[in-house]
């Protein structure tokens, strides 16, 4: 039998997955928990195989959650199942723990599938999800470079037309933010790379 736990703040939408879960043979219910902090509390007490795990919470984040339940459930499988599919969640997720990301508009037969995968020991991922993460790791910058691995899709399309040449501005116009949004980028960069100025992280980007 495969257990699995939600971790879902939506009342309808979890009382869906609860039906679509209860009906699926070779399944098994554990809990359903409305809050990461009762999940970090109750869910080491009965482990999952699979946990289904929204991100946007109240309180504390589900990618949170993640992070300080896989330190501790070794056997469970994250499963994120959530509204929101941009690149920084997807990967904040991952490298939390999650072996998985689907959306929500999936099907409940998408769902289960999904949770035998996991617990079969695969990685199951929406397909525009899953293209994404491999687009983002066939990058030609990242190509034996695990010191790049650690920015965010985000944070490498402010870095690369940096490295470029481009003006905070002209990078802000290109990418549709604000230009004070691309320096709070390029400090979160500086701090990845472990670099104090634009000239050593282009540097570092350019592997020279």
């Amino acid at each position: 039998m495969i257990s699995v736990s939600i971790l879902e703040d939506s009342p309808p939408f979890a009382a869906e997955l609860v039906r679509t879960l209860s009906a699926s043979p070779g399944i098994v219910l554990l809990d359903r928990f409305g809050h990461a902090e009762e999940a970090l509390e109750k869910m080491p007490q009965r482990p999952p195989t699979v946990a289904l795990i929204d991100i946007h919470l109240p309180g504390l984040s589900g990618v949170e959650c993640i992070a300080r339940l896989a330190t501790r459930l070794l056997d469970t499988s994250f499963v994120v199942l959530s509204s929101h599919d941009q690149d920084a969640h997807v990967f904040d997720a991952l490298r939390a723990g999650a072996v998985g990301y689907l959306v929500k508009s999936q099907s409940g037969d998408g769902i289960v599938g999904a949770v035998r995968l996991a617990a079969s020991g695969g990685s199951p991922m929406t397909p525009a999800i899953a293209r994404r993460v491999v687009r983002f790791f066939s990058q030609p910058q990242l190509q034996n470079r695990p010191e790049l691995l650690g920015l965010t899709p985000r944070e490498l399309s402010v870095l690369a037309p940096l490295a470029k040449g481009l003006r905070y501005k002209e990078i802000a116009d290109q990418l549709g933010i604000g230009e004070e949004t691309v320096r709070t980028h390029l400090r979160n960069i500086y701090a990845k790379l472990h670099v104090t100025s634009r000239t050593e992280a282009v540097t570092k980007y350019l592997g020279h």
